[in-house]
């Protein structure tokens, strides 16, 4: 395979997706019957893209398989095994996603081990992790976009929740108020997460409460109305009290590493993260919940997110992060301005988002792209063109 070729991608039904703006953006009918979550773009096992090739689809995943160096380039199929190291989403948040973190290597290679070895089956319940690789992510907004990543600082945090719920987290408000480091910030999430239902309950309506009134000097209160009506027993809720809120604008982005809590809230976005599905939920879900993995994994300390804008060199603006498997660039064409790809690359998967571009890599080589349109780029096409009037983003491998 040595041509741009277009994919068919899947699109996962999530009850938290949204009835019209994956469909939108493919340019489909709206409403959808189903809420649309995500839209991926790889070859991940539980969803691998389609490629056309010879007038036929066939799997993105069986195709690197058979021609792993030819698809992913030489080094890249070396260094991760033959696999495509990365996976492309559109995400599409109408309602909140369960508050997560994501494992590094190490521990996803244990955790995957040790499940095995209790026979937990891939699609259990009380599964958490499904494969070996750690899952770095970089988030990039389309339209608006709001999330909860990373702890606050302590002195935040207790000013928060002296004023949201002051009465029914008494206890707790003072142990990290002795203890303004991250052990204590450890024992004061601990603390919540290992609360019975009938004061979690407490809590959260105490909150709710007096967030009524809060609601207009911080988005943290809107946040705890919104969440404790849906969750009403679900600790969750009170998460926008030590998390830290994240507003991103179309173009913005953020790096989430590994052992970082984090939530997203509402928006679409594209998402671009190490080919993994391994989650270790910590509420705002009906799906199972590990707290003593999840405090195993985080990393208890508070932090300032850093929003990350695209670093211009001509039409192309890069995302730079710390990711090895992946690198986001976002691209803009116009008339009598096109964009040249580099002859030495791996594998890359380029996404349209907005316009109309014809990209081609020989005189027989020649594909027309849309709003919503996605393709494969493989490594043995060489050098490329993209002309026309778009704005389209591009999943590569970093530094190959």
């Amino acid at each position: 395979m040595n041509k741009i070729a277009l994919l068919k991608n899947i699109i996962k039904e999530y009850p938290w997706g949204s009835h019209t703006a994956i469909s939108e953006l493919l340019g489909k009918k709206t409403p959808s019957d189903k809420p649309q979550a995500e839209m991926w773009m790889g070859a991940h096992p539980l969803a691998s893209s389609m490629v056309k090739t010879g007038g036929k689809w066939e799997s993105l995943s069986d195709l690197i398989r058979k021609n792993p160096d030819e698809i992913l380039g030489s080094r890249c199929a070396k260094k991760y095994g033959g696999q495509l190291p990365y996976l492309f989403k559109i995400i599409a948040a109408a309602e909140p996603l369960s508050i997560q973190a994501h494992p590094n290597l190490l521990q996803a290679k244990k955790g995957f081990k040790r499940e095995n070895r209790l026979g937990i089956s891939l699609d259990s319940f009380n599964r958490s992790y499904k494969d070996e690789n750690h899952k770095p992510e970089c988030i990039c907004a389309v339209s608006d976009f709001e999330a909860l990543c990373g702890f606050r600082a302590v002195s935040e945090i207790l000013f928060l929740l002296t004023k949201a719920c002051p009465v029914a987290l008494e206890k707790e408000i003072a142990g990290l108020e002795s203890n303004k480091n991250r052990h204590g910030l450890k024992s004061f999430f601990t603390a919540l997460m290992k609360m019975d239902c009938a004061r979690n309950k407490k809590v959260i309506s105490e909150a709710a409460e007096n967030s009524g009134t809060l609601a207009d000097e911080d988005p943290a209160y809107k946040w705890v109305l919104a969440l404790a009506g849906k969750y009403p027993s679900n600790i969750g809720a009170v998460a926008p009290l030590y998390l830290n809120y994240v507003h991103l604008r179309p173009g913005e982005a953020m790096f989430l590493p590994a052992g970082e809590l984090h939530a997203y809230l509402n928006g679409v976005a594209l998402e671009l993260m190490a080919n993994s599905d391994n989650v270790i939920r910590g509420g705002l879900t009906a799906k199972h919940v590990d707290v003593e993995e999840l405090s195993n994994i985080l990393r208890f300390r508070s932090v300032k997110n850093r929003i990350i804008l695209p670093e211009k060199d001509k039409n192309k603006g890069i995302y730079k992060t710390p990711a090895e498997e992946f690198v986001l660039s976002v691209i803009s064409v116009q008339k009598n301005n096109g964009y040249n790809g580099s002859e030495r690359r791996n594998i890359e998967i380029i996404l349209c988002i907005e316009g109309k571009a014809v990209i081609s890599c020989s005189e027989n080589s020649r594909l027309k792209i849309s709003k919503g349109e996605s393709v494969i780029i493989p490594a043995s096409a060489k050098g490329y063109c993209i002309e026309g009037k778009a704005t389209l983003y591009k999943a590569a491998v970093n530094n190959a």
